[in-house]
């Protein structure tokens, strides 16, 4: 059920309206989480899943139409082995854990990225996910997982090459909206928030075509410890901003 137009003022003092459609997040953290309580690496990511429920299940009751998880870079693979193995074990076994209380919430999960390098549980389970959530229409959740916007674009000008090289597209032809309809996010509308946390001040290879005219909102706070309260608090922000898209306003 969408949430009512009391709650998510009471929440925030703010109307639905100025929730944004598309929230996109770059989870960061985990690993200085657990270094700075002596904890292995794991630990961090193992309470980083944690907070993916939490926000998941907030980010649906405020409104939010669209939620873009950054899970797993395609440069993460050169991460120790161990440490790879043990994070494709956690995404396998949220998508397990976690697929009752998406359709329970009426969420529809989608990935976003290439399924080629992922090892086949992963994707096993990614698919039966997707299919298990395909009719929910609260929110739709995108998990980044193997993803490289480079990549991305890079695979949407091959495909166009394609379609150019088979005379079903004019060169000439071509427009931002061809490419953006190439793109893993092509069902998707481009984020109106990027929040990333760790007081970390890049993009890290994510969402560069879809974040033209993106809002930025950087939390100190590392992913595990990124709360309800800081997802609310990077709305109330979000809902002062005057967003131009290259125009200005006429003088008054």
């Amino acid at each position: 059920m969408a949430p009512k137009l009391h709650d998510v003022q009471k929440l925030l003092g703010l109307t639905p309206q100025q929730i944004p459609q598309h929230v996109a997040i770059i989870m960061d953290g985990n690993g200085r989480w657990a270094r700075q309580r002596g904890l292995p690496r794991f630990e961090g990511h193992r309470q980083g899943a944690k907070t993916v429920k939490r926000i998941t299940l907030e980010a649906r009751k405020l409104g939010i139409r669209f939620l873009t998880l950054y899970s797993f870079s395609t440069e993460n693979w050169k991460r120790p082995r161990e440490e790879v193995e043990l994070l494709m074990h956690l995404c396998a076994e949220y998508l397990v854990h976690e697929r009752d209380t998406l359709i329970e919430h009426d969420v529809r999960l989608v990935h976003v990225g290439r399924e080629q390098e992922l090892p086949d549980l992963v994707v096993q389970k990614l698919h039966e996910t997707r299919d298990a959530t395909a009719g929910g229409t609260g929110m739709v959740l995108a998990l980044a997982l193997n993803y490289s916007s480079r990549v991305e674009i890079t695979d949407a000008v091959q495909a166009i090459a394609r379609d150019a090289a088979a005379k079903r597209l004019d060169p000439d032809q071509v427009t931002p909206q061809t490419i953006a309809q190439r793109l893993y996010t092509a069902d998707i509308p481009d984020p109106d928030l990027l929040i990333r946390t760790a007081n970390e001040k890049r993009l890290s290879n994510f969402l560069l075509w879809q974040l033209s005219y993106t809002e930025f909102h950087i939390a100190k706070v590392l992913w595990p410890d990124f709360r309800e309260s800081h997802l609310r608090r990077a709305l109330q922000t979000y809902a002062r901003r005057e967003r131009r898209f290259g125009d200005v306003k006429p003088a008054s």
